[in-house]
This record gives C-alpha cells, structure tokens and sequence, in this order.
C-alpha cells in the first residue's frame, strides 16, 4: 500500500510556483530556486557524450553483450500476463518445477513445448478455453 502522507506531486502554475499537494494538507506551496535554470534540450551528438563520460549509462560492447544474463522468455510471457508461476502452471498445466527450471535457466523447453508457449504468447484465453473444454 502507497503510503500517501510520505508522497507528493508537484505542478507547476503560472509564474514561477510549484504546488505541492499532499494528503495531510491539500496544498503547500514551493518555492522554485532562481539561480536554476530549466533543462535546455540536447542534441543527439551531445547525448553521445553525455552518456560516454557517465559510467552508468555506458553503451556496453559486444563481448559485454554476449556475456549478460538473458531473461528467459517464458518468464516475461508469465510476467506479461500478469501470473504468477503458480498461478501460469496451473492454467497451462505445465508443471511447477518445470516452469521453474526454464525460468531459471536450468533447461529450455523442447520444440513442443516452445510451440505452446508461442500459441500462449499469441491467445492466451483461446489456449485456456481450450484447456477448459478438454479432450476433443
């Protein structure tokens, strides 16, 4: 749960006003700093070095690239849908454990498997009603 008294959002007015609005009191108003001035945009070569000289936002090379971590797709078809990997295994009857294991990068589902979690991808409700309905 949000705790809205820890929260605030802020709009600016005409002039140079933020309101701030609060659960505890409906307004508060800020004072903005002068000697700020706003962002300016930037072109795309001054973003390329922007992002070169911040070591967190660092393109990364190939070998970089090559070596990451992959999210199995599985995982962010489950996820997409908003599931739980309870809650998927037991809708698509694929077992938990195996579910688990694709997930986590333990094995890859075979071809049938990737064929169904593809017609999942493609009609998740379709694939359910049919699971519903039972054998033909």
């Amino acid at each position: 749960m949000l705790d809205m008294t820890r929260s605030a959002t802020a709009t600016k007015r005409s002039g140079a006003t933020l309101i701030e609005a609060l659960q505890a009191s409906p307004y508060r108003e800020l004072e903005i700093d002068s000697r700020h001035t706003p962002m300016r945009p930037m072109t795309e070569a001054e973003i390329a070095v922007a992002a070169a000289a911040d070591p967190d936002a660092r393109p990364i090379s190939e070998a970089e690239f090559g070596s990451a971590r992959r999210v199995p797709r599985v995982k962010t078809l489950r996820r997409a849908l908003g599931l739980t990997q309870e809650e998927f295994a037991a809708r698509f009857q694929i077992p938990l454990g195996t579910l688990r294991d694709w997930e986590q990068g333990r094995c890859e589902p075979d071809q049938p498997a990737k064929a169904y979690l593809r017609a999942i991808a493609g009609d998740a409700a379709a694939v359910q009603r049919a699971l519903e309905r039972g054998p033909g």
